[in-house]
């Protein structure tokens, strides 16, 4: 049996050592602590916005009672990012035609759940929980009354920017004075449900 010579003992060595080196500084390369990274989210705003004006579809009379109605395109944003849910109101002013003819106080009414659609870049919303129960009747008066709630999004929901649509149904009875009638709606977001 011959055994390996000193010469031949050290290229080893000194072979093991370069590697374990190698290998060595290659493991603190992956045990570096690492970067912090930070990302600034800074709350944004609730907001409401709709249509200046809408139409219903023109009614004929024919002696009988009646109904029209029109859509309320609305588009809502909570960009506050604290889940605190919001609420939206309605009033009106009573419709009439300009030469003392009114439809009734209680002619308007938004009769089922108004349609949702998220409109966010990317389509991340958090889908609005209402607890609204219709119909909801849209108060109505020569000076607008207190406004109600004819939709709400529970706390944690409602994030995001949606397209909200009420359809407003509104009575013509059969006794109405023919003309045009005309109405202001006013819409307004509130904060909290």
């Amino acid at each position: 049996m011959r055994f390996l010579g000193n010469r031949s003992m050290r290229f080893y060595l000194v072979f093991f050592a370069i590697l374990a080196m190698a290998l060595g500084s290659s493991v603190a390369a992956f045990a570096d602590s690492g970067t912090g990274a930070t990302v600034a989210v800074n709350a944004g705003t609730l907001s409401e916005s709709g249509p200046t004006s809408v139409s219903a579809t023109p009614v004929t009379l024919n002696g009988d009672d009646q109904t029209t109605t029109y859509a309320l395109g609305l588009t809502v944003t909570d960009a506050r990012g604290n889940n605190a849910g919001w609420n939206l109101t309605i009033t009106s002013t009573q419709f009439n035609d300009g030469s003392g003819d009114t439809l009734p106080t209680t002619a308007s009414a938004i009769q089922s759940t108004p349609s949702v659609v998220c409109s966010s870049v990317g389509n991340h919303c958090t889908s609005p929980n209402n607890s609204i129960t219709y119909p909801v009747t849209v108060p109505a008066d020569t000076t607008a009354p207190t406004p109600v709630k004819f939709f709400n999004a529970a706390t944690n929901s409602g994030l995001g920017k949606f397209t909200i649509t009420p359809t407003i149904t509104v009575s013509i009875p059969a006794n109405t004075v023919a003309g045009t009638y005309t109405s202001t709606v006013s819409v307004a977001i509130v904060s909290g449900p």
